[in-house]
């Protein structure tokens, strides 16, 4: 079994060593910079599976790929650019494209001197729940009484591993994105603090998709009630 590691593991690095350079985007310039900014938290030094220089990075480079393409990294879970939302940990499509192109590409490391500073290590925290905010959970078919200023949202019972879709529908028909959740996961819950809080007036309705999917938090700084 252990003869069949190390085989495999040799086989790999003499891949990697063949590997055609098609590429002018490499790990000194901008990949390290992604990385870091990215998946530093999750991956630093003393992680699991670190990924703070290249040589810990090149042999995952396809699982990079994937899991980013995928968007299961890093776990922010909301839909990018349904709800605007602060310190979005989600990846713009040109961050995409250049994990992309870097892989497919050879991945090269290029000139060791560019890559910058590795970034302390720093736990992972979720925001607080905002103070002085009233709590409404929001179900299928949620109704508000009275107008709400939702500062922030957050998965409350979703099941684990649904995708739900949340939008709030105004007494003017106007639609307002409120979350997005693909493939939820429990250990990478968080709260969404919007850019801009979110007025709704009384007689606003939720919608949730699939309805069945569970409950989440908003947080309002208004009091308000809802019923079904």
């Amino acid at each position: 079994m252990l003869r069949n590691v190390v085989l495999l593991f040799a086989a790999i690095g003499v891949a990697q060593a063949h590997d055609a350079i098609t590429t002018k985007i490499t790990w000194s310039k901008e990949v390290s910079r992604l990385v870091f900014k990215r998946c530093a938290m999750c991956h630093g030094e003393t992680a699991s599976i670190p990924l703070m220089t290249y040589d810990q990075a090149r042999p995952w480079a396809k699982a990079i790929k994937e899991e980013m393409l995928e968007r299961r990294m890093p776990p922010w879970e909301a839909v990018k650019g349904f709800g605007d939302f602060k310190d979005d940990r989600g990846l713009t499509q040109e961050e995409l494209e250049i994990v992309s192109d870097w892989v497919e590409g050879g991945a090269p490391e290029g000139n060791p001197k560019f890559v910058p500073a590795v970034p302390k290590a720093v736990d992972w925290m979720d925001p607080a729940v905002p103070k002085g905010t009233s709590d409404i959970v929001i179900s299928a078919d949620k109704k508000l009484d009275s107008a709400a200023r939702v500062v922030a949202v957050r998965p409350k019972d979703l099941k684990p591993g649904v995708t739900v879709q949340v939008v709030a529908v105004r007494p003017d028909g106007s639609l307002e994105p409120i979350l997005w959740i693909y493939q939820y996961k429990p250990d990478f819950k968080r709260t969404y603090y919007y850019r801009t809080p979110l007025s709704l007036p009384a007689g606003t309705k939720f919608k949730m998709s699939p309805s069945d999917a569970g409950t989440i938090d908003a947080f309002s700084k208004n009091a308000v009630t809802a019923h079904r």
